[in-house]
């Protein structure tokens, strides 16, 4: 039977999937919940000093569903960081830690542009025994007349700054968690790495607006008649998450290669967790997901992955970790490629080939001719001559 396990910055996780920082670890009772459950490890709902400022609304949430079924394939959130009092947390990491010793144990943690504030939280926390760190410099509402979340993370060298600060207050593992709402993640990545962090987190939610609902005229979801854009969840946004954790991973893997990288974005299953995998991902975390489905979701995503290893051989996680990133390369490179094998294949490649060029596209057989030149569909339809 494969080994699920994996060693990442030091923690020892039993499989490499992970509870994401939000409401399934937004208290003890949960977070035991999942670690009974089986899931390898749990980053806790974000935490700050001062939660009496955090005050969240109903309805806080908004559904995009497929057109032809009730499946929640989109999901939007207003949702603040932990309400919960500081104190609290710190008794319940004790309390959890306790319990499960063995299990990793993540605190999320988010303060305003202070060194003090920032040095402070992670201080109190490493007390209790947490195992690592994650700073949530990407939450993409609330609070950013405060500058803290994405409002930090969008700025290189605020990064910089805020994890060399955290650096500086404890000897755990750090992981940053990076905004997609950015137009390259690889920089903030770069400066977090820089300042001493141990890993990356990819993806926090993009920033959305759900949509508008047609007999009121008021957005979703809508409080007191008014709403404001918020974090796009669910599985709509997972080959975004793809692309940016591919960006981070060849980052890491060029540059900081002891460092690693947490993926999370639409993950529902253990299959959609092993492409994260092949693309360098060290864990895989699931948020939304435990709301759609609960908790128990862990066992077919551990069956998945077990499936997966035994069909390719593999014996440990890291053995196809970032198998699948080496596959990526520039558009030149695909032409170049591409001409050579067509060269290899004579007359029918050249006829495949003049076939695709833009002076062929037809108005009447648009769709059939789109479909053609879609991976893993058959390209006849782009060399057959125009419809009679």
């Amino acid at each position: 039977m494969p080994d699920l396990s994996v060693c990442i910055n030091g923690m020892r996780f039993p499989n490499p999937f992970v509870i994401a920082s939000g409401p399934p670890g937004t208290n003890a009772n949960v977070i035991g919940r999942a670690y009974d459950e089986g899931w390898g490890g749990v980053v806790c709902k974000t935490v700050c000093l001062d939660a009496e400022s955090i005050i969240n609304v109903s309805p806080r949430y908004a559904h995009l569903r497929a057109a032809d079924s009730d499946e929640i394939i989109g999901w939007e959130n207003i949702e603040l960081i932990s309400d919960r009092p500081f104190e609290t947390w710190l008794d319940e990491f004790k309390r959890i830690k306790d319990l499960y010793p063995q299990r990793p144990l993540i605190a999320s943690v988010m303060e305003e542009c202070s060194r003090d504030r920032w040095v402070e939280i992670i201080q109190r926390c490493d007390e209790t025994g947490v195992d690592g760190f994650e700073l949530n410099l990407s939450c993409p509402h609330g609070l950013p007349e405060r500058r803290m979340g994405q409002a930090m993370g969008q700025d290189p060298e605020i990064v910089r700054q805020v994890c060399q600060w955290v650096r500086s207050a404890t000897r755990k593992p750090i992981w940053a968690k990076m905004t997609p709402n950015i137009t390259s993640i690889v920089e903030p990545a770069r400066a977090a790495l820089e300042a001493g962090c141990d890993g990356i987190t990819a993806i926090n939610t993009i920033l959305c607006v759900m949509g508008i609902d047609l007999e009121t005229l008021r957005p979703l979801p809508t409080v007191e008649g008014y709403s404001e854009a918020g974090g796009y969840s669910s599985k709509a946004i997972r080959p975004i998450a793809l692309r940016m954790v591919m960006e981070t991973a060849r980052l890491v893997a060029a540059d900081f290669p002891t460092t690693t990288v947490s993926a999370a974005g639409g993950v529902e299953s253990g299959d959609d967790a092993v492409q994260f995998i092949l693309l360098g991902a060290g864990t895989v975390q699931v948020c939304t997901g435990v709301m759609k489905f609960g908790y128990r979701m862990i066992r077919p995503m551990l069956d998945d992955l077990r499936a997966f290893m035994d069909q390719h051989g593999f014996e440990t996680v890291d053995e196809f970790r970032g198998r699948s990133l080496p596959y990526f390369t520039t558009h030149a490179d695909l032409v170049a490629r591409q001409a050579a094998a067509r060269g290899a294949h004579g007359g029918e490649a050249q006829a495949a080939e003049a076939g695709s060029r833009d002076d062929r596209w037809q108005a009447d057989r648009l769709v059939e001719q789109s479909r053609a030149l879609s991976s893993q569909e058959p390209d006849a339809a782009l060399t057959r001559g125009p419809s009679q």
